[in-house]
C-alpha cells in the first residue's frame, strides 16, 4: 500500500510540474505556436515533455539587458555621432527605420567593406590585422577547433599579447564544446584574457542548446572589424575530407560601423564575464573614403521583439526587383514564408541558395518541407553542389547588401545571438551581386516537388518540420 501511495504521489507531482511548466510556456514562449505546442506536449505526455522542456524550452532572457543598459552612454554617443554623420535618407530607396529598430542603433555613413570569400582570404586578412594591431584585439567565434587553423589563431593572439597588446578571446560553450582546456590554458599562459565558456550564463553543455552565441567577431584597435560565416577550424579552409570545398563569406569593415560591432562584443563580454570594457576601448574612428551608409544589426533572445525575423522581413518587403539570399539552412517561420511568396507574386526575382550537401540532417530535411510552398509562387531554389555552402548573405535590388552570421531559420531568428552587417549602398550590392552570380554557376535549380524526392526526403521532411521551432 505504501508503494502504491508513493507512486500515486510521484505521478501527481509530475502532473503538477507539467501544469506549472505549461503555465510558464503559455506566458513566456516567444511565439503563439511555440506556446501551444509546449502546453499540449506537457499536459499530454508529462513524463517525456518535462525533461524536453527543461532542455529545449526557450523564452526571452533578461540578464543580457543589464549589459545593454550599461552600454547606454556609448549608444547615445553613437547616436550623437549620427546627427552629424547621418546619411541622406534619399541616398537609398530602402527605408532605414525597420533596420534601425532591430539594431537599436542608427545607420551611419563613412564605412567601407571588403568581401572575403572563403577561408584563405578570410584568415589571411584576420591574421594580418592581428599582426598589425597596435593597442588591442577582440576575438569572438562560435566554434574554435584545436587544429592547424585554430593553433595558427592561438599563436598570433599570444604573439600580440607578448607585444604588449590587450587581447581578449570569447567563444561559445556549446559551439566549442570539444575545444580542450589545454588550448585555453596555453592562451592564458601567453597573456591572453580568455572568457571561461563554462562560467557564462548561457548554455554550458550539449544538452542546453538554446541561447548560443553564434557571432563571429574580430575587432582591431576599434578601427577595423570582421564578421561573417566562418568559424575557426580546418574544415572552414576546405581541408575536411567529408565536406570538401567549404563555401563561405566573411567581411572586413572600416568606419563607424566598427564601433557598433565593438559595442556588441563588449556587451557579449559583459554577459559572459560580468566585466565592463567600455572604458578600456577606443570609441573614435576615421570615416572611410568610400563613405558607405551601413549598420550592424545584432539580434538575440534578449530582444523585446522578434528582431531576427523582422530584419529579414524588412529586407524582403523592401525588394522591388531582386532578392537573392544564400543560407545554409532554410527553416523559416510563417511570416517569412508569406513574405517570400508575396515578393515573388509581386514580380520580384526571389532566389534562395542552399547547400545540396547536409551537415545537420534534421534542418536539411525540414527545409524540403518548405520548398514546395515557396516554389509554387515563383521563388527559385538553387542547390549548391561544389562542397558545402555555409555563407549567410543577401542582396536587395541594387541598394542593400548584407553579410553576417544569421541563417534563415528559427534558431537564428529567436534562439541565437547573431550579427549582420548591412550596407545601403549600390557598390556593396554590386560586390555581393558578382559573388552570388559566380556561386549560382555552381548550383542546380530545384524543379522537383517533395512527392518526387527520394523516400528518405519525402517521408523525413514532414517529420523534421515538426521540430522547426527548435531548428
Amino acid at each position: 500500500m505504501f508503494w502504491v501511495f508513493l507512486s500515486s504521489l510521484a505521478v501527481a507531482a509530475m502532473y503538477i510540474a507539467a501544469f506549472l511548466c505549461a503555465l510558464q510556456a503559455a506566458s513566456t514562449a516567444r511565439t503563439p505556436q511555440g506556446a501551444v505546442g509546449w502546453v499540449v506536449f506537457l499536459l499530454a505526455t508529462p513524463f517525456l515533455a518535462i525533461p524536453a522542456y527543461l532542455f529545449l524550452g526557450h523564452h526571452r532572457i533578461s540578464g543580457y539587458q543589464v549589459s545593454r543598459r550599461e552600454s547606454k552612454r556609448v549608444i547615445d554617443g553613437i547616436r550623437d555621432f549620427a546627427t552629424t554623420h547621418a546619411p541622406d535618407p534619399e541616398v537609398s530607396p530602402v527605408p532605414f527605420g525597420p533596420f534601425e529598430h532591430c539594431a537599436d542603433m542608427p545607420v551611419l555613413r563613412g564605412n567601407a567593406m571588403d568581401l572575403l570569400i572563403n577561408g584563405e582570404q578570410t584568415f589571411d586578412a584576420i591574421f594580418d590585422a592581428i599582426d598589425d594591431a597596435k593597442s588591442y584585439v577582440l576575438v569572438q567565434f562560435y566554434i574554435i577547433h584545436d587544429d592547424t587553423i585554430g593553433r595558427a589563431l592561438r599563436d598570433r593572439l599570444i604573439a600580440a599579447a607578448k607585444r604588449g597588446l590587450t587581447v581578449r578571446l570569447l567563444t561559445d560553450g556549446v559551439g566549442s564544446y570539444s575545444l580542450p582546456a589545454s588550448y585555453l590554458d596555453t592562451l592564458r599562459a601567453g597573456g591572453v584574457t580568455v572568457a571561461d565558456p563554462g562560467a557564462a550564463p548561457g548554455p554550458r553543455h550539449r544538452f542546453q542548446i538554446n541561447y548560443r552565441n553564434h557571432r563571429k567577431t574580430v575587432v582591431i584597435d576599434g578601427n577595423s572589424g570582421f564578421t561573417g560565416g566562418l568559424n575557426v577550424g580546418d574544415e572552414y579552409t576546405g581541408n575536411d575530407p567529408t565536406f570538401g570545398p567549404w563555401r563561405d563569406t566573411h567581411i572586413r569593415l572600416t568606419g563607424p560601423m566598427v564601433l557598433q560591432l565593438q559595442l556588441i562584443f563588449a556587451e557579449d563580454w559583459h554577459w559572459a564575464t560580468g566585466e565592463f570594457l567600455l572604458d578600456d576601448l577606443s570609441w573614435r574612428t576615421d570615416r572611410a573614403a568610400e563613405d558607405m551608409p551601413g549598420l550592424i544589426v545584432a539580434t538575440g533572445p534578449s530582444d523585446l521583439s522578434e528582431t531576427g525575423s523582422l530584419m529579414f522581413f524588412s529586407a524582403i518587403a523592401s525588394a522591388r526587383n531582386r532578392l537573392w539570399i544564400a543560407s545554409p539552412y532554410f527553416v523559416p517561420d510563417t511570416d517569412i514564408v508569406t513574405a517570400l511568396r508575396h515578393a515573388a507574386l509581386r514580380g520580384v526575382d526571389v532566389r534562395l541558395m542552399v547547400p545540396d550537401m547536409a551537415d545537420h540532417h534534421l534542418p536539411w530535411l525540414a527545409a524540403h518541407a518548405y520548398f514546395d510552398a515557396v516554389r509554387s509562387d515563383g521563388v527559385r531554389i538553387f542547390r549548391y553542389i561544389e562542397g558545402f555552402m555555409h555563407q549567410k548573405v543577401f542582396v536587395v535590388d541594387d541598394d542593400l547588401a548584407a553579410v553576417g552570421t544569421s541563417n534563415l531559420d528559427n534558431r537564428s531568428f529567436r534562439l541565437n545571438f547573431e550579427t549582420m552587417a548591412l550596407f545601403f549602398d549600390s557598390r556593396a550590392a554590386a560586390q555581393v551581386d558578382a559573388m552570388l552570380r559566380e556561386d549560382f554557376t555552381r548550383c542546380f535549380e530545384l524543379t522537383e516537388d517533395l512527392s518526387q524526392q527520394s523516400p528518405y526526403v519525402r517521408w523525413g521532411a514532414p517529420v523534421a518540420r515538426l521540430f522547426a521551432p527548435l531548428l
